[in-house]
């Protein structure tokens, strides 16, 4: 596999993931069920010494809600040095500290401290395929099980996916 695949566009990515309609039920089970039959808490991981240098992006299917992930990878000399990860809306905008606001304020206040609780966990899965250098070891945390689900087919997707 080469690092080109960074110049996918995002059009290109959406097509992807739309050419599976399917994916999204068996991405959901794949999930919940893999990680107890594989004893981790992910998918099969790549031997990250054999990829090439280079930026790698990866993408999630869509939840029910039209939401998906996205992984920028950076892998230098075998070791990944760095990741982001971040959700897109169905709308395309991103989820951040506005995500779970209606019109620009919190109208309710559970419902924002989840969406919040999902964006933070956002940047943990990132900081922890870094630290651990394994999709295997990055744990789900409670509240943002969605994110977790979609983080972990996106970067099986950026790091797997022979395009």
């Amino acid at each position: 596999m080469n690092a080109k695949r960074q110049n996918r566009t995002k059009e290109q990515r959406r097509a992807a993931r739309k050419a599976a309609p399917g994916i999204k039920i068996a991405a959901a089970l794949l999930a919940i069920a893999l990680p107890a039959f594989a004893g981790g808490c992910g998918g099969a991981d790549t031997d990250v010494t054999a990829l090439e240098d280079g930026v790698y992006i990866g993408v999630s299917s869509e939840d029910d809600d039209g939401a998906y992930g996205e992984v920028t990878i950076t892998v230098k000399d075998g070791t990944i040095t760095d990741c982001g990860f971040v959700t897109w809306q169905k709308d395309g905008s991103v989820k951040d500290e506005e995500y779970g606001k209606v019109n620009g304020e919190i109208s309710n206040r559970d419902f924002y401290d989840k969406a919040q609780l999902a964006v933070r966990a956002m940047q943990q899965y990132a900081d922890a395929l870094v630290e651990t250098q394994s999709s295997q070891d990055v744990d789900a945390v409670t509240g943002a099980t969605i994110a977790h689900g979609q983080f972990l087919e996106a970067v099986d997707d950026a790091l797997n996916d022979e395009k």
